[in-house]
């Protein structure tokens, strides 16, 4: 496999500066197709184009375009770059073979999550990681230091856009961005490879963040207007539409997946959050295995869960949560109406033995205690719809 396109400098790629929010290659697509820009992470971001609902469900039922061009990538290079990845993260990357991805988390010593990632495996030696945006920073910064005498480090988030194309109608817009992006629907899921789309070298991935089947693609930071020109105008009789951060969130709020900085972060364990699949202890030596040894050999205090609020109140980040005898017992960390199963959804902490599908707690919206049930995730399933019950 040829170096992913993604991490391709062109010689005028930005340098944002640090003091100010600031702006991906897209700003102005966005701006014109009505985005309402607001500060995220660092970056002037679109929040919401026709709507939160309406973009939620052109996900759903046909296709969306996903400016995630925030996120940082970050790049090992080298004999022992492999080696180097692995220690860092909680998953197996040595198990990758060259064009396959996995999800991961990176922790630090105690065990709690820095970040959670993908580990791209572009070559024999080369590994491209993505990060959160509110991230960045930290993981530049633990993963230079890592590579200090052992590989070649290279953050090359500046140079690199990245525009995902998710839903059930995402391979038909690519059916029509040339012979080449016409046969990515070979692809496996978690796979990637370099592709002409739309006449733009780009390496894609088949991953996501909505829990709709799709695509994420890398290009060079001044290559993405165009291509996003291209998927809006191949993709808008098909029912594509840009979305926002706003659609984003309750796409992978219904698909149950983790938020950095609501439901994990610093304070939480993979374990207790649900990912323990992607903790392999038996791998050899990574960084927070023996704390999450410990932590696997005791029952887990609390757990993150899935629930409806089957009373009148939508659950938001930070609420309360509390049992039937009014004791605070835990905390919400995601929490809104979920568009297409019906419902208002959230994401919690509680106490082990509260944790049961079925159990019967109370959120504190605003002072008002509200019924709500621990319910069996995903809340949405593709091709399953709502299979909360």
């Amino acid at each position: 496999m040829n170096p992913p396109a993604s991490p391709v400098s062109p010689p005028d790629s930005p340098k944002p500066s640090a003091t100010e929010d600031r702006r991906t290659s897209l700003y102005e697509e966005h701006v014109k197709h009505g985005g309402r820009m607001v500060p995220f992470a660092g970056w002037t971001m679109p929040i919401q184009y026709s709507g939160i609902v309406d973009e939620h469900q052109a996900v759903r039922n046909a296709c969306g375009l996903f400016d995630v061009s925030h996120m940082g990538e970050l790049e090992m290079r080298g004999p022992h770059a492999g080696q180097v990845v692995n220690y860092l993260v909680t998953n197996d990357v040595s198990q990758l073979a060259v064009g396959q991805a996995l999800y991961t988390a990176c922790c630090n010593a105690s065990g709690t999550i820095l970040d959670d990632l993908i580990v791209y495996r572009a070559g024999d030696e080369r590994y491209l990681t993505v990060c959160n945006a509110s991230n960045r920073d930290k993981m530049v910064e633990v993963f230079r230091k890592a590579a200090e005498d052992h590989c070649e480090f290279e953050d090359r988030s500046d140079s690199t856009a990245l525009i995902a194309l998710q839903g059930p109608k995402a391979f038909e817009v690519l059916a029509l961005a040339g012979s080449d992006a016409a046969k990515l629907s070979e692809l496996k899921s978690f796979h990637f490879r370099d592709a002409v789309v739309a006449n733009v070298a780009c390496t894609v991935a088949r991953t996501g963040y909505t829990g709709e089947d799709g695509v994420e693609i890398f290009c060079a930071w001044n290559d993405a207007p165009a291509l996003w020109r291209h998927l809006v105008e191949l993709g808008g009789p098909l029912g594509l539409k840009p979305v926002g951060l706003g659609a984003r969130d309750t796409l992978r709020l219904e698909a149950r997946l983790s938020l950095y900085g609501n439901d994990i972060d610093e304070t939480t364990n993979p374990l207790e959050a649900g990912l323990g699949w992607v903790v392999k202890l038996g791998k050899g030596d990574f960084v927070g295995r023996e704390a999450l040894e410990k932590v696997k050999a005791a029952p887990l205090p609390r757990k993150l869960v899935g629930f409806e609020v089957t009373g009148r109140g939508v659950a938001r980040h930070g609420y309360p949560l509390r049992d039937l005898e009014g004791n605070e017992v835990g905390v919400c960390t995601s929490g809104s109406p979920g568009p297409t199963v019906g419902k208002n959804i959230g994401l919690g902490y509680l106490p082990a033995n509260l944790t049961t599908i079925g159990t019967q707690f109370l959120v504190d919206c605003r002072g008002r205690n509200i019924e709500a049930t621990v319910v069996k995730t995903p809340f949405y399933k593709a091709n399953k719809g709502a299979v909360s019950k």
